[in-house]
């Protein structure tokens, strides 16, 4: 899988590039997908987050993540193949203070968290959902399949 970063914010976030591509990968061998697909991550803040959130959710806050998939629109509408890139899965935006802000509150480091809002959005850009129990179920039960092997739950600030 091909991911491109943007940067919105003045963290240095290089470091993670690396770890989303072994997300990624784990994420393409427990699903038993193809390797030719691209996806877009933008680390932002909660100011940006929002307004986002406002204008396309039409929801007046800021959140952690937000994902943007290709096949959103409909459920027959196929993934965008170009010759260059491979499958576009969409756009996942993380907001970094709301990171730091969850790490805290869930004992862990802002690495696992920002991990986590990668692999949740990810999940959201091929097609997993979490509006029912049912779907919940799946979808936190692959999060925690894909990532848990990567970072552990247990990994905290140095």
């Amino acid at each position: 899988m091909e991911i491109t970063f943007f940067n919105q914010t003045n963290e240095e976030m290089q470091d993670y590039e690396e770890l989303f591509l072994k997300i990624a990968n784990r994420a393409i061998e427990c699903l038993n997908l193809q390797n030719n697909m691209v996806i877009s991550v933008t680390f932002t803040d909660s100011e940006n987050i929002h307004e986002i959130n406002r204008i396309y959710r039409n929801i007046d806050r800021p959140t952690d993540v937000i994902s943007f998939a290709v096949n959103d629109a409909t459920d027959e509408m196929p993934l965008i193949e170009t010759e260059e890139d491979g499958l576009d899965l969409g756009d996942v935006f993380i907001n970094l203070e709301y990171a730091h802000k969850q790490a805290i509150e869930f004992g862990h480091s802002f690495r696992r968290e920002t991990a986590f809002l990668f692999t949740h959005g990810l999940l959201h850009c091929l097609g997993y959902d979490h509006m029912n129990e049912a779907d919940e179920i799946v979808m936190f039960q692959l999060q925690n399949n894909i990532l848990d092997p990567i970072i552990s739950r247990d990994d905290v600030e140095k």
